[in-house]
């Protein structure tokens, strides 16, 4: 276990006052998981009605390294069993439009590939991970909308190779964000999430973890008087 005095000076300055008190275990968790993630591969998705397929995805965006979710939707109640949390990993932005949230994308640097069964789509494998990618995924029977085809860069879709030619959109999206994860990785030298980015994340974090502490000291003071 790192010192905790090493700890707090791995925080911002203004933001070090915030982390005293906080589990030294968790805080170290925070940064180190901040230090390892991708910020150059983002998951973003169309149909958020299916909370459950949604919630998945977002499980495995945030296991396999990806911090950054769009989500086109005014609002977004992950289903708890589905997403086991993996939501306060991550940073989660909302928008309006398809439209919007691939014009800020692209105006990041970022290539924008849609999950789709197009005849010229690219298998993960092929998917060139020389710049920052955004993976766009639709819902489970009407895929991406024809705005995102018509602004995407490209597509990617899974080769099927038996009988059952086609894949749940969770499961689907799996298997792309893993092969792209890795190869992005094994190409974009250094990781982790910085700047302001970085800090309105780790000030969010700080301010749960301390309304979290203040809730179990209130349950147990509860427990105690009665």
């Amino acid at each position: 276990m790192t010192e905790y005095s090493d700890l707090l000076e791995r925080l911002p300055e203004d933001l070090r006052e915030l982390g005293v008190g906080i589990r030294p275990q968790r805080l170290e968790l925070c940064l180190n998981l901040l230090d390892s993630r991708l910020d150059s591969v983002v998951f973003v998705a169309e149909a958020v009605h299916r909370r459950h397929n949604v919630s998945a995805m977002l499980r495995s965006a945030e296991a396999f390294g990806i911090h950054e979710a769009h989500l086109v939707t005014p609002v977004f109640h992950p289903s708890k069993g589905a997403a086991k949390g993996s939501e306060r990993w991550m940073d989660i932005q909302l928008h309006d439009d398809t439209a919007s949230c691939i014009a800020g994308l692209k105006a990041r640097g970022f290539r924008v590939y849609v999950a789709d069964l197009d005849e010229q789509a690219l298998s993960p494998m092929e998917l060139p991970v020389d710049e920052p990618v955004a993976l766009l995924f639709g819902g489970e029977l009407m895929g991406v909308s024809d705005v995102a085809k018509d602004l995407a860069d490209g597509a990617v879709c899974v080769p099927m190779r038996g009988v059952t030619q086609s894949l749940n959109v969770s499961v689907a999206a799996a298997v792309v964000l893993h092969t792209v994860c890795e190869n992005r990785r094994n190409t974009a030298g250094a990781l982790g999430i910085s700047g302001e980015s970085r800090h309105a994340f780790l000030e969010r974090f700080l301010h749960r973890e301390r309304r979290r502490k203040a809730a179990y000291r209130a349950l147990y003071e509860g427990r105690d008087g009665g």
